[in-house]
């Protein structure tokens, strides 16, 4: 079963399938780093992130490979996007393995140029990332599918995952804290943070470790990020309880718009500066 899903994604992108199974091999060593490496950066294993980002990594380029698999009309765009994909993930992925194994932070880390220069880096790659996924969610609009409800779970899913990949640009710019520090003359070694309403690195939730007393972008990038894995999943569930073609598609419908209903309230709250579940 696992060959079969191999060659079922190998076919659509080569590129997107090695990274997946690249993805794969990096978690299970980032998990024994977490076994044995001890260390902490701010608050968090040495080795947590990377083994998110791994994980993640590998479910976001399975998910675009069988995207691949329904975007018939496009062989070009498919080839040069999962090649930059893939090249420019791999890339990312070992510079913030490579951080962490020097023990220090791998996002917004400006305390030395060097330090600037691969958190620089890093934003490129993302950035060369989000440009081919925004025109493969452009070519799936423009695609054809004879499951309309299903065409629209992968439009919807991959619109919604490029949009919450561009929220993580919301935290990158320096903080007020930040700020007033710079107005004052003042060296800083961090620039930009995921917490609103208070330094990173405080009380969080068990593994994903958003804040649990502030407001948190990590949460909506989050589930804005997960939307490409989600939405086909409820379409699945839909394609079970009802065999009406048009029902499946306005419930496929409703289900995306409150997908992104949610990732507009959830973005909402962290702005606001409250945490996930409280206290407010």
């Amino acid at each position: 079963m696992i060959r079969r899903a191999i060659d079922f994604l190998w076919t659509a992108s080569p590129p997107l399938t090695a990274l997946t199974l690249l993805m794969l091999a990096t978690l299970v060593a980032n998990v024994a780093g977490l076994a044995i490496d001890p260390r902490m950066i701010n608050g968090e294993h040495a080795w947590l992130k990377p083994a998110k980002f791994a994980l993640s990594t590998a479910l976001f380029a399975a998910s675009i490979a069988f995207v691949f698999r329904y975007l018939r009309d496009w062989p070009r765009l498919r080839a040069w996007a999962g090649g930059v994909m893939a090249a420019s993930l791999t890339l990312e992925l070992m510079l913030i393995n490579l951080q962490a194994f020097r023990g220090i932070a791998s996002h917004f880390n400006v305390s030395t140029p060097g330090e600037l220069a691969i958190f620089n880096m890093m934003g490129l790659f993302i950035a060369c990332v989000w440009i081919a996924s925004l025109l493969v969610a452009i070519a799936l609009f423009r695609q054809q599918f004879e499951d309309a409800a299903f065409g629209w779970a992968l439009r919807f899913g991959l619109a919604i995952t490029v949009a919450g990949a561009g929220l993580g640009g919301l935290m990158l710019g320096p903080t007020p804290t930040q700020w007033q520090e710079l107005h004052a003359g003042h060296q800083i070694s961090i620039a930009g943070a995921h917490t609103v309403g208070a330094p990173d690195g405080g009380p969080g939730y068990p593994l994903m470790h958003w804040s649990r007393e502030h407001g948190d972008l990590r949460v909506p990038h989050f589930v804005g990020l997960h939307a490409l894995q989600t939405l086909p999943l409820l379409y699945l569930l839909i394609k079970r309880v009802s065999s009406s073609a048009g029902t499946r598609t306005a419930l496929t419908l409703i289900a995306s718009a409150a997908y992104a209903a949610t990732l507009g309230l959830l973005l909402w709250q962290a702005l606001l500066g409250k945490p996930l579940l409280g206290p407010w």
